[in-house]
């Protein structure tokens, strides 16, 4: 007990987390829930980091400043979750590296730059925990972290994301989980797709998650099964494997996170999110991301805060799990 208390001490000296009972909130420059801002380390073990592009979305831009507006209302997340009893920065050591590089003036060029910051991560050792931009992002990031093994995923939407092609482009954020099958990166069995609603371009939008074996849940299938049974359902398909989880901030309710680029009414509530995040807890969650925040539709800035809240979640879920299996 002792020795484990020391490395916590050590752990917070090399790796501060500004404590909200000796420092106002409001003070100091805006990091990811005010831990401070470090180089890529092969200390570290958990990187929050920004991706701030938006080129992928075809509807309302803005998510690439996502990552700024999710920073500042961070600065209301305190260190200790009461109901996973797990406090990550006493745990691992956790860092805002900043953002990923972009481009910005091509899309391609960014994707690319995007995933460099992600090779340098993933070679210092740790797990990306990112706010974006669009739902793009997710490809570049497990370019890097599922190239060597597909991994599982769990994904928070109100659409699939799963098309083959939009306005002829093949890489942007209605067709992320298409190209990730198509290169290896995602086992499509392991996949569960939570929340999809909203009228479609038509009934094959969602035909390609079927035909590779993902489990696709409508918000009708969740309102009819309930909160439990899709739970269950998450532990069925991905099981005990590496995973990642990507949430798409439409998945929730429009009345819940108005700021985001395609909002969709009758969507999951922040509290459904919260729970089930909280249902990861001992599996093995190594990356994790947040899209399609975009702040200047949420004059209230409601919809960052319940970001910054789920991502908090997120970071709790992936410390249990680096401090676990590293």
């Amino acid at each position: 007990m002792s020795e484990n208390k020391n490395r916590s001490s050590q752990r917070e000296q090399d790796w501060p987390v500004i404590d909200p009972s000796q420092a106002p909130r409001y003070s100091d420059v805006a990091t990811f829930m005010r831990t401070r801002r470090m180089p890529i380390d092969r200390g570290l073990d958990i990187a929050l980091v920004g991706v701030p592009y938006d080129f992928g979305s075809n509807v309302r831009p803005g998510a690439r400043l996502g990552p700024a507006a999710v920073r500042e209302a961070s600065r209301f997340i305190r260190r200790f979750n009461p109901v996973t009893k797990i406090d990550p920065f006493a745990l691992v050591n956790v860092a805002d590296v900043g953002d990923a590089a972009v481009n910005a003036h091509e899309r391609l060029k960014s994707i690319d730059l995007i995933q460099v910051t992600f090779e340098e991560i993933h070679a210092a050792g740790a797990w990306p925990l990112s706010i974006g931009g669009d739902h793009t992002i997710p490809l570049p990031i497990l370019r890097v972290i599922a190239k060597d093994k597909s991994v599982g995923v769990v994904q928070f939407d109100a659409h699939s994301d799963t098309l083959d092609e939009v306005i002829g482009t093949k890489i942007n954020h209605a067709t992320t989980w298409r190209r990730a099958v198509e290169e290896g990166l995602v086992d499509p069995k392991r996949m569960i797709q939570i929340g999809l609603r909203g009228s479609q371009v038509s009934e094959s939008d969602t035909a390609y998650g079927h035909s590779v074996g993902m489990r696709v849940i409508t918000i009708e299938e969740y309102e009819e099964i309930g909160r439990a049974k899709v739970i269950e359902e998450i532990g069925r398909v991905v099981g005990d494997g590496q995973t990642y989880v990507s949430f798409d901030i439409d998945g929730l309710d429009a009345a819940c996170a108005i700021g985001t680029g395609v909002p969709e009414i009758g969507g999951l509530s922040p509290r459904d999110a919260q729970v089930i995040i909280r249902s990861l807890t001992g599996r093995q969650i190594i990356g994790a991301d947040i899209c399609e925040v975009a702040p200047m539709y949420d004059v209230t800035g409601h919809t960052q805060l319940v970001a910054a809240n789920l991502m908090f979640e997120l970071l709790c879920v992936m410390a249990d799990a680096k401090a676990k299996h590293g």
